[in-house]
């Protein structure tokens, strides 16, 4: 029997409980190198450039070291806030699994849209299988994804609208409110990861730090 979406956002709950400050810590030092690139933009042309070259660069790290942290609050444990730079340890898959993902989804795009946001879910768990096997290659992350979230696009689409009132919350909020969303949504999403895994294989083993 499937696991209500109800059931994934109270396990979400259970485990930030008494780590909701350390998860929005780790949110906001999650956008420090996107802001100073921003904030060196602002001097010249060439350095906004240099600064969009270097946003491809480090978007595919900090997406690796956020799956792996909340990763990580989702299965009780309790890694430092900075661990959510642990995927520069990666740089090289980090950045290959964004472009791949990145070249695949806009391929599935040009077809349609509704194929483009259908290739989103079928990838979405390739960041979280790829901290989970840091020794995998980008592409064996993507087809193990793809074999995961198979028969399961719309159990993940569907847990991703129920947060639509949070969403709409946040709105008069000016954004902050994200700050607290954002790791309630990840943590959901791992937890629903943990349990396709867990259909899968044998039961995931601590992440380390």
């Amino acid at each position: 029997m499937n696991v209500t979406y109800s059931e994934f956002r109270r396990r979400a709950r259970e485990s930030l409980r008494g780590q909701w400050g350390k998860s929005v810590g780790a949110i906001l030092l999650a956008a420090i190198p996107s802001v100073i690139l921003a904030f060196l933009g602002l001097f010249s042309h060439s350095m906004q450039v240099a600064g969009n070259i270097m946003s491809y660069l480090l978007a595919g790290m900090i997406a690796l070291g956020s799956a792996g942290f909340f990763l990580a609050i989702a299965r009780h444990q309790r890694p430092p806030a900075t661990s959510i730079y642990q995927g520069f340890n990666f740089p090289v898959k980090a950045f290959l699994l964004y472009i791949l993902i990145l070249i695949f989804t806009v391929l599935w795009t040009l077809l349609l849209i509704i194929p483009g946001i259908i290739a989103t879910f079928r990838y979405s768990m390739a960041y979280y299988i790829l901290a989970d096997n840091p020794g995998m290659s980008p592409l064996e992350a993507i087809r193990r994804s793809k074999q995961m979230m198979a028969g399961n696009k719309w159990r993940m689409f569907v847990l991703q609208l129920t947060f639509i009132g949070w969403m709409l919350l946040c709105i008069p909020t000016f954004g902050i409110g994200y700050l607290w969303l954002g790791p309630y949504m990840a943590v959901t999403t791992a937890h629903l990861y943990d349990e396709l895994k867990n259909k899968e294989e044998k039961p995931p083993v601590p992440l380390t730090f």
